[in-house]
């Protein structure tokens, strides 16, 4: 056996290789993406004609961007950089912008939406309950049910983890339980110190005869893990996917990666959140400062929609299709709340935006205080527009962001947005120790979400995302709290970003601001 130096090591190397694998890939896409920049502009500059039909067809590609059913920023963005590079731009958006272009993975994985979507019926007497208690959640819930297809549940307890460790620990704890079942997906694996206590418990229950299966994105777990990861999970009795494997060959759907994070333990005991297993998210090593995250536990009946969740995307990436019925179990678990639980799902394809459109109800609903925290706030004007509005109508309006970047860019557009917050009344709030990643908001004591999904055009509109909404539990006083523990080690930059600022920085955040929905 190897020790654990020799484990490290080994780790590293693979690490490495991993890095130079992204790095190939990278080079062979940029290389492809500027022969055919390149040989546009090279006929450009030796035929006028080519120049004047390209401005042509450029003036007619913006009238078609203009036309299409999306995002207002979005659409601006490409009609800007088409406008001012008729054929660099053209060239962009034909490769990157077109959502036309995933017309044939749009109906496959619809087609396994439309096979799974109707294993999840509704208990009428639970949506009457949520009528009574409450007209304004029970429209909240009603969205998730007639818009995504997922249903509310009773009989399900929730508990939140504002604290990453003790929500690892929660996580190893059940899995060590398990007896039929094990079902992991997520945006990072590291093969690290946090990844291998689950692995040694889930190569036990492999060893047990249990179905147990790892799912990961590749994007997100390049720089962690290398393809000998999955060979050795497998060598294990693990089974294991990776999502959407990155490839030196131009293509659409790279732009879209699976960020979700969900267990599912023998369809009685969920969990799900901000965090990826990689050591950062655990305080196990300190890139940038203290990392803030936050997840939850889900026991019961409510479970059900994790699974499914899970198996729709793990099936979505072959084509032979197993029955889901075995596992979607019902529960015994008798929960002591009476609160109501929804887990959900967002997915790039669908043309639901599903994320954003449950935060912009919970702000519309909101009647005394809105907190949020997001790594990233990347926002459309309509999400602007509703957070200004909820606060010039006498709603407490908060947003944390980082204290220290992980992404420096994605930070300075982050920021860029603060002053036509601040202006309007909204708190801005940067957490000062270190990184915070948890997505979370809560609204007057009644409803909270947590989940996967940033404030950004990327997890709204372009990745594969998850979060539960939830009303009526002790879980929501518990994500209040988690904000006020946090206000007073943050610092408020309201103030500072409601003042006028220089015309240059005012010029430098437009233009971020500009092109930030193609970041």
């Amino acid at each position: 056996m190897k020790d654990r130096k020799g484990q490290t090591k080994e780790a590293e190397e693979n690490t490495k290789n991993s890095v130079r694998r992204l790095i190939m890939v990278v080079i062979s896409i940029l290389l492809q993406v500027a022969w055919i920049i390149g040989l546009a502009v090279w006929l450009t500059n030796y035929y006028a004609a080519i120049s004047t039909l390209a401005s042509i067809l450029g003036l007619l590609l913006v009238f078609r961007v203009y036309g299409l059913q999306i995002n207002s920023a979005y659409k601006i963005s490409w009609i800007i950089l088409i406008l001012m590079f008729p054929i660099m731009g053209a060239c962009l958006y034909l490769m990157f912008g077109r959502t036309g272009a995933l017309g044939s993975m749009r109906k496959w994985f619809d087609k396994v939406h439309a096979a799974y979507v109707h294993l999840l019926p509704q208990d009428e007497q639970i949506v009457d309950k949520l009528e009574m208690a409450d007209g304004t959640l029970a429209r909240q819930s009603g969205y998730l049910r007639r818009g995504a297809g997922y249903p509310v549940y009773q009989n399900t307890d929730v508990e939140f983890y504002g604290d990453t460790t003790r929500a690892l620990e929660a996580q190893k704890e059940e899995l060590r339980k398990a007896k039929k079942f094990i079902f992991m997906e997520y945006h990072a694996i590291e093969d690290s110190v946090a990844w291998k206590g689950i692995e040694e418990i889930l190569e036990e229950k492999a060893a047990a005869g249990l179905d147990v299966r790892v799912f990961y994105d590749d994007m997100g777990s390049i720089g962690f893990i290398s393809k000998e990861f999955m060979e050795k999970l497998r060598r294990k009795g693990i089974q294991c996917k990776v999502f959407n494997p990155l490839i030196p060959i131009l293509n659409v759907f790279m732009n879209n990666r699976d960020h979700r994070k969900i267990t599912v333990i023998d369809g009685k005991v969920g969990f799900t959140g901000g965090y990826n297993l990689a050591n950062e998210y655990f305080n196990l090593t300190h890139p940038y400062g203290e990392w803030k995250d936050s997840g939850i536990k889900l026991t019961g009946d409510g479970v059900r929609s994790l699974t499914l969740i899970f198996l729709e995307m793990w099936n979505a990436t072959q084509r032979e299709q197993e029955d889901p019925i075995p596992y979607l179990l019902k529960s015994a678990y008798r929960s002591a709340e009476a609160g109501f639980v929804q887990p959900y799902a967002d997915s790039p394809l669908d043309g639901e935006r599903t994320g954003e459109n449950v935060y912009l109800n919970m702000i519309k609903g909101a009647k005394k205080y809105v907190y949020i925290t997001t790594p990233y706030l990347i926002i459309s004007d309509e999400m602007q527009r509703t957070l200004t509005l909820a606060a010039k109508s006498g709603v407490d309006v908060r947003i944390i962001t980082p204290g220290i970047p992980d992404k420096p860019l994605i930070y300075k557009v982050t920021r860029s947005y603060y002053a036509g917050l601040a202006a309007e009344g909204v708190r801005i709030y940067e957490y000062t120790p270190g990184f915070i990643h948890s997505k979370q908001m809560v609204c007057d004591d009644e409803v909270a979400v947590v989940g996967t999904i940033n404030l950004d055009f990327r997890s709204l509109y372009l990745h594969f995302e998850n979060a539960c909404w939830f009303a009526g539990c002790r879980a929501v006083a518990e994500v209040r709290h988690d904000f006020e523990k946090m206000f007073p080690i943050c610092r408020e930059v309201t103030e500072k970003y409601s003042k006028k600022r220089s015309l240059a920085l005012r010029g430098w955040e437009c233009i971020l601001r500009m092109f930030s929905p193609l970041m």
